[in-house]
């Protein structure tokens, strides 16, 4: 078994990930995909996972407060929608035959185990995958935050964001052929270059538990196993670059 390169993780994996090539919802296929690259780090390499699951590609709590919606309301009905992206996710891992629990931070008994992060912690040191629901159960906080929060709280090794590019870029590589990618940076880089890979709040928090934050594609085949054998393109923020 290959040596990994964190033993403890927490993967940030967007909605709008899960949609594919949809306008939205779940694409089955894109959740397949990324169960089986869990399952390969969590089996073939023997890192701790847990996850956190945005909700855009079911509703947005911003994009409901801009339409008149109140925030508060739209952002509950937001970690609504990273609940069912995170059943989705459990379901597609278990086919695979790896063991996973939801835990949100909503009590809902009926779909998920309430948030205890002793009892999270166990599961990981079974060698079961924890997807963390409902963020922070707080409106105003963003996924990103909420990411940050239980990798602190579990004591992750390492932050890992997939996103739709390999890393950081001095611009959207999408729009911007010329855009460059960082290999490295600091937290204060990216706060105060107001690169926008995750929102401040969720940056300061990985700041103050120095864990280092990976940011990489999560649409290249088993990106995140070989990432956890230090393979692979991505950038790493930590204290020092």
């Amino acid at each position: 078994m290959p040596e990994p390169r964190f033993k403890r993780v927490l993967l940030k994996i967007s909605g709008e990930v899960l949609m594919g090539g949809q306008e939205f919802g779940i694409d089955s296929a894109i959740v397949k995909r990324v169960a089986e690259d869990i399952r390969n780090t969590v089996k073939n390499i023997g890192t701790e996972v847990c996850v956190v699951i945005g909700g855009g590609n079911i509703f947005r709590g911003v994009s409901g407060a801009a339409a008149g919606m109140d925030r508060a309301t739209a952002d509950y009905m937001g970690m609504l929608a990273t609940v069912i992206n995170g059943l989705a996710l459990q379901s597609a891992l278990e086919s695979l035959d790896v063991p996973t629990r939801v835990q949100s931070a909503i009590p809902m008994a009926s779909v998920a185990e309430p948030y205890i992060r002793r009892k999270a912690i166990r599961h990981m040191e079974k060698g079961r995958v924890v997807i963390f629901a409902a963020g922070t159960g707080n409106p105003f906080f963003t996924t990103d935050t909420a990411a940050a929060l239980r990798a602190s709280e579990m004591g992750c090794d390492a932050l890992l964001k997939g996103t739709k590019v390999d890393g950081i870029y001095t611009d959207d590589p999408r729009k911007n052929p010329k855009a460059e990618r960082f290999e490295r940076l600091t937290y204060m880089d990216v706060l105060s270059k107001d690169l926008k890979v995750m929102d401040a709040s969720a940056i300061t928090l990985a700041r103050q538990s120095n864990i280092p934050v990976v940011v990489f594609s999560i649409h290249t085949p088993d990106a995140f196993y070989e990432l956890m054998q230090g393979k692979g393109k991505f950038t790493i923020v930590e204290e020092v670059a």
